[in-house]
């Protein structure tokens, strides 16, 4: 089936609906998602979103703090820019109904301020400890009252259309995307989307590792297709480990928020003794890369497998009215976290790098645009300042819309020539236990290899690896026909690539790439973004 569109949105998060509530009052908007509408980065983001919303701080405060946790790779005028437009946006999602936890019975407008790690004040506006589940609440609500954006559940995308699939011309000067082939996983179809903008706002890449805070659909969808589209890729070295993962045989990656920490919680060994001291000035508030790195160090020396998350010398109601959810979830696994302290280790949980964009969210694809986790804005850098990330998304989803609304009118009544999918004679596979094999591969392979401390040789082996499965894939993708499982697999494979790539060109240790054979900064050298394409690597030069 052939689907035409003006504007095509890959992703149902923050970033996605963001644009896509707007972009409904230009023209028509198909959003793309793998899962359920709702089921989203955004949807298990707990503690909030950062901005400058108290009488007491200043946007300078922020724009430091963000630029002191990107260990000097932030680009400073984008951090202003996100930063002073943080308020403004804020007021966008209270117009369309987000609901942010009032400080006690306040009807007034005054907020309860959450502090998070690396912040110097209390900025952080949350639900609870569901504040994306009650933002996407919100967004869903906005926009099903838009009778231009129509959803398509349960279906995902398998590559980009770009303008050479007509032409021929694979290297001119500069493709344009004309849309995407999709599969509908309910009826094992593949549809042609044809769009005037396709929009990448499908988030992270978190399941090419092993252990990981993100959902099974965080498979890396929108940086694979991407690159194989010859977009340029940044700085994907940069993993950011989230410190504090439930640590419990029966706990699927359950994220502890950062939140816990900002109000007061302690990290401690299993003896009861801190060690955060040893480490930054800030103990247990310090920024993740280094809290996480501490505890991997920590746990090393040791031998066990968990340190502690202590909130016991706190209120216990204090506890329960700021954090009811993760209260009961650790309550059903036998924790009462105003009595026992919480079991916590590192697991992945965001990629600061991605799909390189300009100030608008412009690839250097003509009309494909990427907002949200998926890109690289230079507002984190090499380490993303806690709750920044859902501020980053409504920035550039604003910023994306200003730029294609300016462009829109000359585009929109242009054709779209596009070929329909060709399955090339591919068959259906009876050997699904590749699939299932090479997947757990990859990510043991990655997790062993590329997580919070690496080395060369490490790399290298896990480049191999990698390298030898990524052969067998691209060989079963040609022969068989598509599911959503190869589709996901073809993907991990392909952005663990990327990372491994990234992380052998910088050689030196910053933010959240930790090199053994190269442990210190190297600002002469190294003060830059590593990128890559399918079709040249820059060798880390600023594009």
């Amino acid at each position: 089936m052939e689907i035409t569109t003006d504007f095509l949105v890959l992703g149902s998060g923050i970033a996605g609906l963001s644009f896509a509530i707007k972009a409904a009052d230009l023209g028509t908007v198909a959003i793309v998602t793998k899962k359920e509408k709702s089921e989203s980065n955004t949807n298990l983001a707990q503690g909030g979103i950062a901005a400058v919303y108290d009488k007491a701080d200043r946007f300078e405060y922020h724009i430091n703090d963000t630029i002191a946790a990107g260990a000097g790779l932030c680009k400073e005028d984008v951090v202003k820019f996100v930063v002073m437009d943080g308020p403004e946006r804020i007021n966008e999602l209270l117009e369309w109904g987000v609901e942010f936890t009032k400080a006690g019975d306040d009807n007034a407008g005054h907020y309860d301020l959450g502090r998070e790690g690396g912040h110097s004040m209390r900025r952080v506006l949350h639900a609870r400890d569901l504040t994306g589940q009650e933002i996407e609440r919100a967004l869903h609500e906005k926009a099903s009252l838009k009778r231009n954006i129509v959803i398509f559940e349960n279906h995902i995308g398998i590559d980009l259309i770009l303008e050479s699939a007509i032409t021929g011309r694979e290297h001119s000067s500069r493709q344009k995307c004309l849309g995407a082939y999709i599969l509908d996983t309910d009826r094992d179809q593949i549809h042609t989307f044809k769009a005037k903008f396709v929009i990448l706002a499908t988030g992270g890449s978190g399941k090419v590792y092993l252990i990981t805070t993100n959902p099974d659909i965080a498979t890396g969808d929108g940086i694979a297709m991407a690159y194989r589209a010859g977009a340029f890729i940044a700085n994907m070295e940069f993993i950011q480990f989230h410190p504090t993962c439930l640590y419990h045989p029966e706990a699927k990656s359950y994220l502890i928020s950062e939140a816990l920490r900002g109000e007061g919680g302690l990290l401690k060994l299993k003896d009861g003794s801190t060690f955060m001291e040893k480490y930054h000035p800030m103990k247990s508030l310090a920024p993740r890369d280094v809290v996480a790195k501490a505890i991997d160090t920590e746990l090393k020396k040791s031998g066990d497998e968990y340190v502690l998350l202590d909130m016991t010398h706190m209120d216990g109601d204090f506890i329960i009215r700021r954090f009811p959810n993760i209260y009961n979830k650790c309550l059903a696994f036998g924790i009462d976290i105003t009595r026992d302290p919480i079991p916590v280790a590192p697991a992945a949980h965001y990629q600061c790098g991605g799909v390189q964009v300009d100030h608008y969210g412009e690839t250097n694809i003509e009309r494909l645009f990427a907002c949200g986790e998926v890109a690289c804005t230079g507002l984190h850098g090499a380490n993303r300042l806690a709750s920044n990330s859902l501020l980053e998304a409504v920035v550039f989803a604003q910023r994306s819309f200003v730029k294609i609304a300016k462009m829109f009118p000359a585009a929109k009544d242009e054709p779209i020539p596009v070929p329909p999918w060709d399955p090339r004679g591919a068959t259906e596979s009876d050997e699904s236990i590749v699939v299932a094999h090479n997947w757990d591969e990859v990510r043991r392979s990655m997790g062993n290899y590329v997580g919070i401390v690496r080395s060369n040789k490490r790399l290298e082996r896990a480049q191999r690896r990698i390298d030898l499965i990524s052969r067998e894939i691209d060989e079963y993708y040609r022969n068989f026909i598509v599911t959503s499982d190869l589709i996901e697999l073809r993907n991990i494979a392909t952005v663990a690539k990327i990372i491994i790539q990234c992380a052998r060109m910088r050689k030196e240790s910053r933010g959240l790439h930790y090199n053994i054979d190269y442990p210190e900064k190297d600002d002469k050298l190294w003060l830059k973004d590593t990128v890559i394409s399918k079709n040249q690597q820059t060798g880390g030069k600023m594009v």
